[in-house]
């Protein structure tokens, strides 16, 4: 052949049918089909030989569509549940809904006109609402498959089920026989705008809220013995000076607080203004807030006496509103010099604080509201008004026609919302039923300490909460959700509550479901000894919290499901949980079993626009999840990237804070995932013509670079193995993005191209490149699996050789050979490759100045200026090479020069010197090879092939 161009079929170039396009609108529902057809899943799950995992998933509320926080959660559950099923272990994962509970309640009713909401039975609410749930599981569940998260779909736990309901009477009555269950009249979180207490968990704090804050004296009675020789002459004129921001509150007044160890002072108040002197001549005020009470109430104050706190207990005043009298007492460590004047307004049922203090005083529990919110007959004057509008300003003018009132403000600070509703809470006392933590706290605490906590300082946020946490409040005045199976007397109110009462109502419940709580009558409900014996019973109307109902799963699920093992080996939810999902769990699963339902503890941060905000829909920043992997209404501007750019995003951020998403990084991560492909897409299309089984060459025979090429995937492999084994998925994300960019694309395929290009099919220079290509593509699809699961499926969909296992799963984790570790062979080619990058900059250079075109039409000329490293870079530049470590093939040039000198580059116009080394670029010598470009003074010399070079003629023979 003597025409240029001739050889350009005699060229071995990749072949493969893996596209460069992931086009996963199409291609990664395939996939999962592929999965449920062959039931991967399922059957790893049974098959692994390894022990059982189990991460219990903490359920959603069966109440709207997905958001982004749902994805980031159940996909950091995928990526560690695959993980351990690639290690071998039976992963066993169910997926559960939370369905009881107000949220969807309210949605029942907001779809309803207000004719049909007054006369609904709570029989047909409940049908309602179980619809509204199950139609949202539905939904929520499809979104979820569409993520690529494995679980078992067909049999997910739902808070509604009857098995399910059955078993969370069964931890309530366990906890009824160890005597943690009470029923009280005690202060709750209390929404006006639902009726019903709330716990803790279903309280929001919104940023701004405003308070009506006012200062109040009430007039002294009497005085503490250790007070009556020191202010007995103040005693007529003098009063205690309280502050407080819920001023309807007043009215349920038993007791003014203080600190038994602060000091406190008698002041003269001498009014600034000219109005008359009037009120209080003298007020009982915190010594350390005297004059910030002076700068307040804008008047003179002198101190007259000073004297601790506790010399205060027993002094009484008498309420400026009701004809009543009240005892200073002393409270505890809440009562600070922070702000108002150091006394605190006490009202038993208006306060976590004052009802504690009332209990140890023997104070009565007056909570004169009722369910809405408003003021009853107890209240007097106030009858009738809502604490939170008229009522507050009603008792603010009251006060000050008493002469009471020193001054009103306005005061900005935290305040609890009722979570669904986004209306204000109160704190009011009511009869509920509570589960004593009491009882149980120390045996909480040590469990806690049990658990391994990741991030660590999870530990540090549930102890002080399960510490200082008062008794658990388990009531609510709804009726969609779990009765609390009940009973009371018609005649005395007494309620009827045992191990008989309980066990009947858990076994119609488990056959019928809680409607029949509902449906069936008193006499059903009760068990025979209590039918007929002479006493009128009627059933409760509370139901239990949806915390009760989810923090019971470990029951429900863990417990009750055979396949399955309590405690699970790890819990993962938002850091919100310590107060919500970990805790009701743990504490149930105390006081029943005395141990934590969880052995760790994952959670993650909260999903944040790009530029760190808050997402929310009257900013218009919210991220759809859906939209990344569908596209959005607009194709152009939102394009579908499918689920596994999502799953990338998950790998990519450091969960254990807040996180950031938006298009920006979604398009940067939809550019990764690209260039995964396009490597692997290389890799694949290097050995169509390559089997393992015949044509892998020993390691005792590879070649230097091939050796260290293993030596560097073994060190990524270990690495990725570390970062899932810590769950530090952002060291996975990294290291192999780095590994396909830098090792493989900008290092070793750009090198290996020619062996396997231009080389004899068969040949050893080409075969022990792709021994080593075929190592690193199939570890690169285990080591992607747990995050990128549809690209990494792809991959071995399109593997040119046959494999034993049907699907990347089944093929396990990644395959490194510890005799592929040579940290002396990685210490001399990584000096080679700091070598070549300084290369590549004066090759760039000749590029731009025009002196080449390609690397291949160089020459460059070495100085190694240590002896040892130049005798041992010498020995990849010999006369007669192996053809694949040497030098030319690492600089991409057609011929190297070593140089004894530095001096000899002074003459060299593309040069640069450094402390190690010295580089030159000239023109290559000879003519270029019209097969491999390279460019040699032998091209010409063969009769048959004049225009190739001294490889490609024994290349086209078979022989290189």
């Amino acid at each position: 052949m003597t025409e240029t161009g001739s050889y350009k079929d005699t060229v071995n170039l990749p072949k493969t049918n893996f596209e460069m396009r992931a086009n996963a609108i199409k291609r990664e529902p395939e996939i999962q089909k592929f999965w449920a057809d062959n039931q991967i899943f399922e059957r790893l799950s049974q098959e692994n030989p390894g022990e059982l995992f189990i991460l219990h998933d903490g359920p959603p509320y069966a109440n709207g569509s997905l958001h982004i926080g749902h994805a980031l959660n159940k996909i950091l559950k995928d990526i560690i549940n695959r993980y351990q099923l690639l290690q071998g272990r039976k992963v066993r994962y169910v997926p559960g809904w939370d369905c009881h509970g107000l949220p969807i309640e309210l949605k029942v009713l907001q779809n309803l006109k207000s004719a049909e909401r007054q006369s609904l039975t709570p029989l047909q609410l409940r049908q309602k609402a179980k619809e509204f749930a199950l139609a949202t599981v539905d939904d929520q569940r499809k979104s979820f498959k569409r993520y690529g998260v494995w679980g078992d779909w067909d049999n997910p736990y739902l808070t509604l089920k009857p098995e399910y309901e059955a078993a969370q009477i069964g931890v309530f009555g366990q906890m009824v026989l160890k005597g943690y269950i009470y029923r009280g009249l005690k202060p709750v979180h209390w929404s006006p705008s639902s009726k019903t207490a709330l716990a803790e968990a279903e309280l929001e704090y919104p940023e701004g809220h405003t308070s009506r804050s006012i200062y109040a004296a009430f007039p002294v009675t009497g005085l503490s013995e250790a007070t009556q020789s020191a202010l007995g002459e103040y005693q007529s004129e003098l009063g205690v000076a309280v502050w407080t921001t819920t001023p309807w509150t007043i009215p349920g007044n038993l007791a003014v607080a203080v600190n038994g160890d602060l000091n406190y002072a008698v002041v003269e108040v001498l009014r600034k203004d000219a109005e008359v002197q009037r009120g209080f001549k003298y007020l009982i005020v915190a010594a350390d807030l005297v004059e910030r009470l002076a700068a307040t109430i804008s008047a003179e104050l002198t101190v007259k006496a000073t004297f601790k706190g506790k010399e205060l207990e027993h002094t009484t005043y008498r309420h400026p509103l009701y004809d009543r009298e009240s005892p200073v007492v002393v409270g505890g460590d809440y009562i600070t010099t922070e702000s108002g004047t150091g006394l605190v307004h006490t009202a038993p049922g208006h306060g976590q604080e004052d009802y504690i203090v009332g209990q140890r005083y023997g104070l009565p529990i007056l909570a004169p509201v009722d369910d809405n919110g408003n003021f009853t007959e107890e209240a007097g004057q106030f009858a009738g008004l809502n604490v939170l509008g008229d009522g507050n300003q009603a008792v603010i003018d009251a006060l000050t026609a008493a002469g009471s009132l020193l001054k009103e403000e306005p005061y900005q600070h935290k305040y609890p919302y009722d979570w669904r509703t986004k209306k204000p809470t109160i704190f009011r006392a009511t009869e509920q039923w509570f589960a004593s933590v009491q009882g149980f706290r120390d045996e909480a605490l040590k469990a806690i300490a049990s658990v391994k906590w990741i991030p660590a300082q999870g530990e540090n946020r549930i102890t002080p909460m399960v510490a200082e946490r008062s008794d658990w409040c388990i009531s609510r005045q709804r009726a969609w959700g779990v009765p609390i199976p009940v009973f009371y007397d018609e005649e005395t109110g007494e309620p009827l509550l045992n191990e008989e009462t309980i066990t009947h109502v858990q076994r119609i419940i488990a056959e019928k479901g809680s409607d029949a709580w509902w449906e069936l009558s008193v006499e059903e409900l009760l068990p025979e000894p209590y039918r007929n014996n002479g006493k009128s019973y009627r059933r409760g109307t509370d139901t239990m919290d949806v915390w009760f109902d989810s923090g019971s799963s470990w029951a429900a699920v863990l417990k009750q499901r055979p396949e399955l093992r309590y405690p699970a080996d790890i819990y993962l939810e938002g850091s919100d949980q310590h107060r919500g999902w970990f805790q009701s769990s743990l504490l149930t699963s105390v006081a029943v079993n005395g141990i934590a339902p969880y052995k760790t503890v994952l959670t993650h941060g909260f999903a944040l626009d790009e530029q760190g905000r808050k997402m929310s829909k009257s900013e218009g920043n919210v991220v759809d999840p859906n939209a990344i992997i569908e596209g959005g209404k607009n194709q152009k501007s939102d394009p579908a990237y499918g689920a596994d750019v999502l799953r990338l995003w998950v790998s990519s951020v450091d969960y254990s804070g807040d996180v950031r998403i938006g298009k920006n990084i979604i398009k940067q991560l939809n550019d990764v995932r690209g260039k995964i492909r396009n490597t692997a897409r290389f890799l694949l299309g290097s050995l169509h013509d390559f089997d393992p089984e015949t044509d892998a060459i020993p390691f005792e025979d590879l070649p230097q670079l091939d050796k260290y090429m293993l030596h560097r995937i073994r060190e990524v492999f270990q690495e990725v193995t570390e970062a899932f084994e810590s769950f530090q998925f952002f060291r996975f994300f990294q290291t192999v993005q780095n590994f396909c960019v830098v090792d493989l694309s900008n290092f070793y395929l750009d090198i290996a191209k020619d062996r396997l290009y231009i080389s004899a099919p068969n040949a050893f220079r080409r075969r022990s490149c792709q021994t080593v290509i075929h190592i690193a593509l199939e570890n690169l699809a285990r080591a992607i699996a747990p995050v990128l699961c549809h690209t990494a499926e792809d991959i071995w969909q399109y593997l040119p050789y046959k494999t034993p296992y049907k699907s990347v799963f089944e093929a396990g984790w990644v395959r490194l050979e510890d005799k592929w570790d040579n940290p002396e062979l990685a210490q001399f080619w990584q000096q080679l490759r700091q070598i070549r990058t300084d290369v590549n900059k004066v090759l760039e250079q000749a590029r731009g100045e025009k002196l080449i075109g390609s690397s291949l039409e160089s020459k460059i000329l070495l100085y190694v200026k240590d002896e040892q490293l130049r005798s041992s870079v010498n020995t990849l530049n010999p006369e007669v090479g192996n053809g694949i470590d040497e030098l030319r093939y690492l600089f991409l040039s057609s011929q190297v020069e070593m140089l004894d000198s530095a001096d000899k580059l002074q003459d060299v116009k593309y040069n640069s010197q450094s402390d190690s080394w010295g580089i030159g670029v000239v023109n290559a010598d000879g003519e270029k090879c019209d097969r491999c470009w390279n460019y040699s003074t032998h091209v010409g010399e063969s009769q048959e092939h004049p225009l190739l070079c001294e490889r490609c003629v024994p290349a086209l023979a078979g022989t290189f």
